[in-house]
């Protein structure tokens, strides 16, 4: 068997990071439809703070 391109053969110690990320956008995503669906639905939610890793 012969592959072509680049391969990560260890995804195991980026497994957090990559679940942590996918979390947020999915988390994001759902609040975004909510929020294009109920227009007049005011969000109790405090504001996310961004950092820098």
């Amino acid at each position: 068997m012969e592959t072509f391109g680049r391969h990560d053969p260890c995804v195991g110690i980026r497994a957090t990071p990559i679940a942590e990320a996918m979390l947020a956008l999915v988390l994001m995503d759902h609040a975004l439809r909510h929020r294009a669906q109920c227009g007049d639905v005011q969000s109790t939610l405090a504001p996310i703070p961004g950092r820098i890793a």
